[in-house]
């Protein structure tokens, strides 16, 4: 490596580098390519997916796999919970890497035969070994960093919609830290890679979110009624498919176009939260006797939201703390001047054609035979002219 490092911890990965794993040239792409297109081909792009085995990263990874990527996918803790992830592409293309997001030396190894990088690491809250700017500034900017340094061409980082660098408040005196630390996390990232695409989408669904699943879990909810600040009439969510989301990673990590802009990654149609929280309970079968109220004048609730970490084993119940719920009350600021998913191709998911599904497992009665049209069919929610 030309560039000498400023610490120690850089001056240690260049000499890793030259003297064990010497950084082997790159050929151009194309003459890598191989086959015909789709799994069993070799598309030339070689990707390390950090933050893999979350939520959005089993998206991602699939769809990548689909068009003959080289993954190699990064873990910490248990490489039994990655198995799954081998199924995403062909025999020999999905390979495993341990690493350390404090460790210099191991994130290279991850990515210094890679020519795409996409980091989707993330943390929904805090916890005693790693802080929001733990994960989301200090953590993205090592990638980062590495990855300009390894000759990386297409770097691509999962930010948030809505990040600024201080959130307005609502129920947390001081805004929410985790939007806070995103906003931090792009600034650290362009400052180590230039070019980097930046993506931002709006609330996720997709299998296993924390969106659909934490407005329908039991712990959300007192009785039969849901707090919501200011019953929901105020706050404007454009939620986004998670398949949707990948597809515009895979797009991006093709288009160098796109390389150096940000993504906004939001659904086709606006809504407000209040309405979504009534569908949902129309699609449940729970709209018989589920209310909204405002969540500002209901201390149990509130006292509930601050103990429930407490009684967790690694995880809040039912993800409800602090952060989720200021996070919850912020409108999408969507910005027209920046691209969205439909400027790289790809054609969104409606919540209408897709949630109704994914709430199966919510629905009350879903065992019951009924007749045909002895439950009424939920009417969709209103949409928001934009």
């Amino acid at each position: 490596m030309a560039r000498v490092a400023a610490s120690a911890s850089t001056v240690h990965v260049h000499f890793y580098c030259t003297h064990h794993n010497p950084q082997i040239k790159k050929p151009k792409m194309h003459s890598l390519r191989r086959g015909t297109g789709g799994r069993s081909s070799f598309s030339g792009i070689v990707a390390t997916v950090f933050g893999s085995s979350g939520f959005l990263g089993r998206y991602v990874c699939n769809r990548l796999g689909k068009i003959g990527t080289q993954l190699i996918l990064p873990y910490r803790g248990d490489a039994g919970d990655m198995l799954p992830l081998k199924l995403c592409g062909d025999l020999g293309q999905v390979l495993f890497q341990p690493y350390n997001l404090k460790d210099d030396e191991s994130i290279y190894k991850s990515l210094m035969y890679s020519n795409t990088v996409i980091n989707l690491v993330g943390r929904d809250w805090e916890t005693k070994n790693y802080s929001f700017d733990d994960v989301h500034v200090e953590g993205a900017r090592r990638i980062a960093r590495i990855a300009k340094e390894a000759g990386v061409e297409t770097f691509i980082h999962l930010s948030s919609m809505n990040v600024t660098e201080k959130p307005e408040p609502f129920m947390l005196p001081k805004g929410s830290k985790w939007l806070a630390s995103k906003w931090a996390g792009e600034n650290a990232v362009r400052e180590e890679f230039p070019e980097a695409v930046i993506i931002r989408p709006s609330d996720i669904y997709g299998q296993e979110d924390r969106f659909l699943r934490y407005y329908c879990n039991n712990f959300r909810r007192t009785f039969d009624m849901i707090p919501l600040y200011k019953k929901g009439e105020f706050t404007e969510k454009q939620p986004v498919y998670a398949g949707d989301v990948a597809a515009g990673i895979v797009a991006a990590c093709r288009d160098r176009t796109v390389r150096g802009e940000i993504i906004q990654a939001v659904g086709p149609n606006r809504y407000l939260l209040s309405e979504l929280v009534d569908w949902f309970f129309r699609v449940t079968r729970l709209d018989d006797g589920c209310k909204r109220y405002d969540m500002r004048y209901d201390p149990l609730f509130q006292l509930r939201v601050s103990l429930l970490p407490y009684f967790s084993l690694g995880f809040p119940l039912g993800n409800i703390h602090w952060e989720r719920v200021e996070r919850e009350n912020f409108s999408d600021a969507v910005d027209n001047r920046i691209k969205t998913l439909e400027d790289l191709g790809v054609k969104l998911t409606k919540m209408e054609d897709q949630v109704p599904w994914e709430l199966k497992i919510f629905k009350r009665y879903t065992y019951y035979e009924a007749e045909l049209g002895e439950f009424e069919e939920p009417s969709p929610p209103r949409v928001i002219q934009v």
